[in-house]
């Protein structure tokens, strides 16, 4: 279980609806902020510059001994 959990742990949006176009789209992966706690992305449409969605990519923390 926690091996098929891992591999779903950094899945990529190729499509999503898009709130203007009102269709789905193959969407644009922008940087938006860098975060404490991880990157966050947001997906853009390609017709028309809307955001179809945000993803935070969470960086592991790393333990100085």
């Amino acid at each position: 279980m926690a091996q098929s959990r891992a591999s779903f742990d950094q899945m990529e949006a190729t499509l999503l609806a898009c709130p203007k176009c009102k269709r789905a789209v193959p969407v644009r992966k922008r940087l938006l902020l860098i975060l404490p706690e991880g990157e966050k992305y947001e997906y853009l449409c390609p017709q028309c510059g809307a955001e179809c969605g945000t993803k935070v990519e969470r960086t592991p923390i790393k333990i100085l001994r």
